[in-house]
């Protein structure tokens, strides 16, 4: 009978435990991670300025987006920066495991744990300022897990890199790690009325359902105790702007440039952010940020303007700013709310474009494959190689299953392209022409 009992109590144990550990890899760690792998080789990443810089991507989709997120972080893997994957509310809780087992399954991720899942996903609307709560709680988690990374980089699973890591690593190793890469001007326009006046609320910072915003039937003045900054227009847009005005001069036509107007187009609410930024908005010893992010709780696609205001607004980090956010967009003619899904017919003029990041694309589109053979010379369901990497290339081998000295970068042909545009954007930022204006 005892041994009965001892045998019984060793089974309830062992039930117990496993699902505590099942629980666990529900929660995750903190209780905002499904899998959070501690690194195997924590000794062989080495960061700081002798280093190449390290980067924290926060990638964020929706319901089935799964397996495009799957694709874009193993575009943009290396062992040296570090990965937050957010599926939102939407997306069932079987996508997310699915996620993090597929992610789990990579051998060069188990081996560095670099790459972390959110469990308990944030109800995000697409218009409202739950978007920024998301952008923030990202933020403060990758800069408690990990100290060695030097900026933020926000990509959305219809993103794709034009680049490989090595490539971004060598080009910005030569760079200030506290420049801030966002697209910005205080020259609101139309905004002002449609944007920064009304008076919005989003119900996903409060309710559990999901649900769309809504809007005061009164407006509000435009601030005057700090200054209103959004995203202003890209440099392909300064581009079809010029060409449609030269197609104005030909055709002589008065009433083509009376209606050639790209005015309706959004900011950018993609960012490269520097670390000590990140802190000041998250940790904040002034009160500037949460200020600013008080208003902009109740301002319409607040994403496209609380990071450039709190910036710009900062006396600390106004000088830090480059005017650009170094992403490839190509806009319909009338513009949308988003930009044109770019396709094979596209792929010259991004590739040239010297842009790291391009967006947005359908999933699997043809054209991400050529990015995948020409430019980052990945295999599918494969890492982007760099130098790294050390196994033998061949269609049944991966070469970044074995591995060397992480922190020796190898730049490729497209880094040359990246460089000379950021070489053009730091001579406008030491020109102080272009910033916080």
């Amino acid at each position: 009978m005892a041994a009965e009992k001892k045998w019984l109590f060793t089974l309830f144990f062992a039930a117990f435990v496993s699902l505590l550990l099942f629980l666990s890899a529900i929660s995750g760690f903190s209780k905002f991670s499904i899998f959070s792998f501690s690194r195997s080789f924590p000794s062989s990443v080495r960061y700081g300025v002798p280093y190449p810089p390290a980067f924290a991507y926060y990638i964020s989709g929706g319901r089935g987006h799964k397996d495009r997120i799957l694709r874009l972080l193993l575009a943009v893997y290396h062992p040296r920066n570090r990965y937050l994957l957010h599926l939102g509310s939407e997306a069932s809780n079987d996508e997310r495991i699915q996620l993090a087992a597929a992610v789990r399954a990579v051998p060069e991720i188990q081996a560095f744990g670099n790459v972390d899942v959110v469990g308990k996903p944030d109800p995000v609307t697409f218009m409202g300022s739950s978007n920024i709560a998301a952008t923030l709680r990202a933020a403060a988690i990758l800069l408690r897990v990990d100290s060695g990374w030097d900026w933020f980089i926000t990509l959305s699973a219809m993103d794709y890199p034009l680049l490989t890591q090595d490539d971004l690593s060598h080009v910005l190793s030569s760079v200030r790690r506290d420049l801030n890469f966002i697209d910005h001007t205080s020259d609101l326009g139309w905004k002002e009325y449609q944007r920064v006046q009304p008076i919005i609320v989003d119900p996903a910072l409060y309710l559990a359902r999901r649900s769309q915003i809504f809007q005061a039937s009164e407006k509000r003045p435009t601030p005057d105790a700090f200054k209103v900054f959004t995203g202003k227009f890209s440099l392909l847009t300064v581009i079809m702007f010029m060409q449609l005005k030269m197609l104005v001069i030909l055709m002589n036509s008065a009433y083509l440039l009376q209606h050639a107007c790209f005015s309706h187009l959004t900011g950018s609410q993609w960012v490269i952010l520097s670390r000590p930024f990140l802190e000041f908005c998250v940790l904040g010893w002034d009160n500037l940020p949460r200020t600013l992010l008080m208003y902009f709780t109740n301002v319409i696609l607040s994403q496209e303007g609380y990071f450039h205001s709190v910036i710009c607004n900062s006396p600390e980090f106004q000088n830090t700013t480059v005017n650009n956010d170094l992403r490839y967009m190509m806009w319909d003619s009338p513009p949308k709310m988003e930009p044109h899904f770019l396709n094979i017919s596209d792929y010259d003029q991004m590739i040239n474009s010297r842009a790291a990041f391009a967006r947005q694309f359908e999933k699997d589109d043809p054209v991400l494959n050529m990015v995948d053979e020409k430019i980052l010379k990945r295999g599918r369901n494969r890492a982007t190689p760099g130098a790294w990497c050390t196994g033998r290339r061949s269609w049944w081998m991966d070469p970044c299953s074995q591995w060397g000295d992480v922190n020796v970068v190898k730049p490729g042909p497209q880094a040359k392209k990246f460089e000379e545009s950021i070489t053009n954007l730091l001579d406008d930022w030491n020109s102080q022409l272009n910033q916080c204006k």
